[in-house]
């Protein structure tokens, strides 16, 4: 985690110049190392292929000179598509009121898997709304998230694009 920590350091003032957001940074796979860059543009518009190719080739040259990977390895830049992962506490506050899946390091409640609506977030707390009870799940205690695609989910991508 902390190579991964390391690398959004290097590219993302590069990937944020460029009119980018990093979602995140992912390295995986032992023999074939990939490196996955999900990213999306500040302002809100659709991530193109061109995009992923321009964010591809600048992150490349960067990580060519700071060499923080030793092996060779595979980079990949997407968009987070309509499931996206929540990775950054500002997800969570942005995605309010769409359906998502958390899943915690830690039991909250007695459960470690979440499935319902985002609430919002208050300072460091993720509010989800699970079989019409709200559960208060502290932001450092979130292993993994992701938005699920619903209907409502589609409807207001349609309606930003």
């Amino acid at each position: 985690m902390q190579l991964e920590k390391r690398i959004e350091d290097i590219i993302a003032p590069t990937v944020n110049d460029l009119g980018f957001e990093i979602v995140r940074v992912q390295l995986s796979g032992k023999h074939n190392p990939r490196l996955q860059i999900m990213a999306e543009p500040i302002k809100g518009s659709e991530m193109t292929v061109d995009h992923c190719a321009t964010i591809s080739r600048a992150v490349s040259a960067l990580l060519d000179v700071d060499d923080p990977i030793s092996d060779a390895y595979t980079l990949e830049v997407s968009s987070p598509g309509l499931d996206r992962p929540l990775v950054k506490l500002h997800d969570f506050e942005r995605f309010a009121g769409f359906e998502a899946r958390i899943e915690t390091l830690e039991a909250v409640d007695g459960r470690k898997r979440f499935r319902g609506r985002l609430g919002g977030v208050e300072g460091e707390t993720v509010t989800i709304s699970v079989e019409g009870a709200d559960m208060d799940i502290p932001y450092p205690e979130i292993q993994r998230a992701k938005l699920l695609v619903t209907d409502d989910l589609v409807a207001a991508q349609q309606t930003q694009d």
